[in-house]
């Protein structure tokens, strides 16, 4: 797999470049309209222009309620943009964007900490939604926003038409998988269809992201935290090895073809399409898929169901996304308003319907049902995987290098059949302990 110690000097070069943006976009810039206007906030989202309309209207009825204007950019390429905005001492004055992402930016110094008791309705996100927004310092730096949590999407109508049960364990799926191959479970008298869909490229730590289910599911993590406060590289366990070994062995170099779609490993997102395309039975993915799934295959052909359990359990990874205070000064008390409202009961309801894409998958604020707000129960389904068995990125280092440098050695060990998987794993965990080195986080 090659020395990817250059790679990890590159990303603490950069790191470093960011705490000197971070330091100066304290100041006071002049880069936008809104800077100079104290009852206007700029709001930087994540958002193509169908999800920007539902922030719109979030944001206008919180500018009804308290007449502070919001000035919404919509932002897809966030992170050159926000690094172009730091370079010139002009941060947005709120960001919503990955959870994933607030270790980067709080050690680039982009972030102001926030006290949880100064936000109002802070007591209604509950202890492990709040946990994940706490820094290397100990000191929060995001506001939790949305939450989601994988869960299985399956074929209802071929699994029914096989006369198969809803998978359970892994056992369940790999018989699920290996039936909707082989038993022509469309019935167009052809060999053309595959278990299930795996974006397994190494490409944006896509492999790593597919695969972190499974590793949570055996009982493995990818680092792990320390007592002396910093954390430790845990790739090397018997049950990471376990668990690779399986996903190899049984979905990637299995002498039963046609388990996971073809071109999977070298599949991310965009192009792994199968399921919707009606090809594949099986998809471990995000339940923002729902909708698209609804419109391409029908509401009555597939079911939305927990994660089958391997030795540790049904633990699955869950995201989302936090909203975030830019290090600037000045419009403390604006910004601590419009984030009450964002996880306010009414906030997070405006949020979750609508005509436009959703913003909020589960919501934060533990007074609400999904199902209920929604009127599906799909999304019961959903908010039970995040708050009964879900295991988020940790969020406090800069996860991107290290998710990056797992995804890499997954997909080669995936990819070459005849490799060693505790070998491979052990020179992972090498690399994982320079990125964290790297971090002054090896402790």
């Amino acid at each position: 797999m090659g020395d990817r110690r250059p790679r990890r000097r590159m990303v603490a070069a950069l790191a470093a470049g960011g705490l000197l943006f971070g330091t100066a976009a304290c100041g006071s810039g002049s880069g936008s309209a809104a800077s100079s206007d104290p009852n206007t906030l700029e709001v930087w989202t994540r958002s193509d222009p169908d999800s920007a309309a539902t922030y719109d209207r979030v944001f206008a009825a919180f500018t009804e309620k308290t007449g502070i204007r919001i000035d919404h950019q919509p932002v897809m390429n966030f992170d050159q943009q926000l690094q172009s905005r730091a370079s010139v001492k002009d941060l947005p004055d709120v960001l919503v964007n990955d959870t994933a992402l607030m270790g980067s930016y709080q050690a680039q110094g982009l972030l102001k900490p926030v006290d949880p008791a100064s936000v109002a309705g802070h007591d209604q996100i509950d202890a492990k939604t709040w946990a994940t927004t706490v820094g290397i310092d100990g000191a929060h730096y995001g506001i939790p926003y949305s939450r989601q949590a994988m869960t299985l999407m399956v074929r209802k109508d071929w699994r029914e038409k096989l006369g198969l049960p809803q998978p359970k364990t892994w056992a369940d799926l790999l018989t699920l998988a290996k039936a909707f191959a082989d038993d022509d479970p469309d019935g167009d008298g052809k060999k053309d269809t595959y278990g299930m869909v795996v974006p397994g490229s190494a490409q944006n730590g896509y492999a790593a992201w597919w695969s972190a289910s499974y590793l949570w599911q055996g009982g493995a993590r990818i680092i792990e935290p320390t007592k002396s406060g910093g954390y430790r590289p845990a790739m090397d366990s018997d049950a990471a090895v376990h668990t690779v070994t399986w996903l190899k062995n049984n979905l990637f170099c299995s002498a039963d073809h046609g388990l996971v779609q073809p071109g999977a490993i070298t599949a991310v997102t965009s192009t792994a399409t199968n399921f919707q395309d009606g090809n594949a039975g099986m998809y471990l993915t995000g339940p923002y898929n729902i909708s698209s799934f609804d419109e391409a295959l029908g509401k009555d052909k597939y079911e939305v169901l927990r994660a089958p359990a391997g030795p540790a359990g049904s633990q699955v990874l869950a995201e989302g996304e936090n909203v975030y205070f830019g290090a600037r000064t000045g419009k403390t008390a604006q910004e601590q308003a419009l984030a009450a409202f964002m996880i306010s009961p009414e906030g997070q309801r405006l949020a979750m319907t609508g005509k436009n894409q959703p913003v909020v998958r589960i919501p934060v604020n533990t007074t609400l049902d999904a199902a209920a707000v929604r009127h599906d129960p799909r999304w019961g389904v959903v908010q039970k995987a995040y708050t009964e068995g879900s295991v988020q990125f940790p969020n406090a280092p800069a996860f991107a290098p290290i998710k990056q440098d797992t995804a890499d050695a997954l997909n080669a060990i995936f990819t070459y059949c005849g490799s060693d998987v505790r070998s491979s794993l052990k020179e992972l965990n090498d690399t994982l302990a320079g990125d964290l080195k790297d971090q002054d986080l090896l402790k």
